[in-house]
């Protein structure tokens, strides 16, 4: 049976200075002031042009759970400033004791394929409450949008292959291994080796052997024969351990005593060498001695660019599993995703906006509260992106600008829109029902067959269209202006 909790999730599972923040914004009596912060990412890693979002259940766990138990709490009073007295008061510990979330969350759904500047989540509540989310959000989102990209650009270099994730044992811990298997199968894969993420997420599990149970027994062919006798059916044997030819030829011998039993051989796994060619081989073999069924099953060191060189060169692989390059999201470290203060106000006012600018266009942050229209062609096929400020509609014809000002594109009126930030949560309560991981998993399959092909394309992709609607453009200068004339 599936979990339906993804994670468990502590209120500490934070930076200290969010709690610092926290208790200054308490000890300054503006507690019930609200705030807008929304989550973005400045580029698409891999060197692409397009992410996968992922990471929405997990938000989703830690929002309901979110709550200081009773020994985080007097963690919290032990902590000390450099003058030895407690950094916290007895009163904000109280506060917190007391604290519940009543924020409104909106977020693109899980699966959705997302570009640079475009909000994630967006999380609009008491500034304390916001600011004490902002560590974790970042830590979901960044991570597992990372992995589901990754995912995707693999499976997309294996065509119509199946790509198992194999990358538990190289993951960034046991965690980062758990989260990496969901949203490689998110992004794309058909299964993981992980078996803790097949029962937690019903993920298809899959695994073969390893070369520690070939060299356990006298000989290769002894091994298969007794994995035969205790698994006869799944065997997918290892062939590489010693010499490939000599291991495909006798798991072809093994294979013809199992048939003999009734069982039938499930395929071959080439994990070193030159497995193009020894997959050309292994298919003739398995072909000429009537395994026409049997698969090829391909690992060792594996990302897209080294599955697309393989298939250009015409090898015979049915299967791929990858496992360091795709737990791990090498060769880039993160999503340089951010978590950016775009509003204020106190209750029952309108929305103050706020701006952080930088000398670099694509570092100054959004004002106010952003959403995402993407606009689609009578194919329903993904034309361009506006980011615009709710509070301001979307002009007809929508036209789009860059961070720098510079025309984008114009949308002609009535052109099929959809927004992309949906509510997940009301005061607090959940109003968005539990994400389903084999519906993400569906929905990033028909997301990126929506993309032109030019944008998906593992090197050298074309900039998909996305850029600020015109209001939220000046209003973006405006504020700009003003908080120059702050620093002068």
């Amino acid at each position: 049976m599936m979990n339906s909790r993804t994670h468990s999730f502590s209120a500490l599972t934070t930076d200290l200075y969010e709690v610092t923040m926290a208790c200054g914004y308490w000890k300054a009596g503006v507690s019930e002031c609200e705030a807008a912060f929304h989550v973005a990412f400045r580029d698409s890693p891999f060197a692409g042009e397009f992410t996968v979002a992922c990471g929405l259940a997990q938000v989703i766990d830690l929002v309901r759970d979110f709550r200081f138990q009773e020994h985080e709490l007097a963690y919290l009073a032990e902590q000390s400033g450099n003058d030895g007295r407690p950094l916290f008061d007895s009163g904000f510990i109280d506060y917190l004791r007391g604290l519940r979330l009543t924020c409104d969350i909106d977020a693109v759904s899980e699966g959705t394929v997302v570009f640079s500047h475009e909000p994630l989540i967006r999380v609009c509540g008491p500034i304390i409450q916001g600011q004490l989310l902002e560590t974790a959000l970042l830590n979901i989102l960044n991570f597992q949008s990372l992995i589901a990209t990754k995912a995707a650009r693999v499976c997309l270099a294996a065509g119509n292959d199946p790509v198992i994730e194999f990358g538990l044992r190289r993951a960034q811990g046991v965690d980062g291994g758990l989260s990496a298997a969901r949203a490689a199968y998110i992004g794309g894969c058909a299964g993981t080796s992980n078996l803790q993420a097949g029962e937690r997420f019903g993920i298809p599990v899959s695994g073969t052997q390893a070369h520690s149970w070939i060299m356990f027994f006298e000989d290769e062919r002894e091994a298969f024969e007794i994995y035969a006798k205790a698994l006869p059916n799944n065997c997918v044997f290892l062939v590489d351990t010693y010499n490939s030819r000599d291991g495909i030829r006798r798991a072809i011998e093994v294979a013809k005593q199992l048939r003999q039993d009734r069982h039938e051989l499930i395929g071959l796994r080439l994990d070193s060498g030159d497995r193009v060619a020894l997959s050309i081989e292994a298919r003739k073999a398995l072909d000429d001695a009537g395994f026409n069924e049997a698969k090829i099953v391909c690992s060792g060191d594996l990302d897209e660019l080294a599955i697309a060189e393989m298939k250009q060169c015409g090898a015979k692989i049915d299967i791929w599993g990858v496992g360091t390059k795709l737990s791990t999201g090498w060769p880039d470290g993160a999503l340089n995703g951010v978590y950016k203060l775009s509003a204020v106000r106190r209750p029952g006012e309108a929305w103050r906006y706020r701006i952080k600018i930088s000398d670099d266009p694509g570092k100054v942050s959004c004002p106010g509260l952003p959403q995402v229209r993407r606009f689609r062609d009578a194919n329903r096929g993904f034309l361009a992106d506006v980011i615009y400020e709710i509070d301001h509609p979307v002009s007809e014809p929508a036209v789009i600008v860059d961070f720098a000002g510079k025309l984008v594109r114009e949308i002609p009126p009535e052109t099929e829109s959809v927004d992309l930030l949906v509510p997940i949560f009301r005061s607090g309560e959940l109003v968005h029902r539990l994400i389903d991981t084999r519906e993400s998993r569906q929905r990033t399959r028909e997301q990126l067959g929506c993309l032109p092909a030019d944008v998906t394309q593992l090197t050298k992709a074309r900039p998909y269209h996305v850029g600020l609607e015109t209001s939220l453009h000046q209003l973006r200068l405006k504020l700009i202006d003003q908080a120059q004339q702050k620093g002068t």
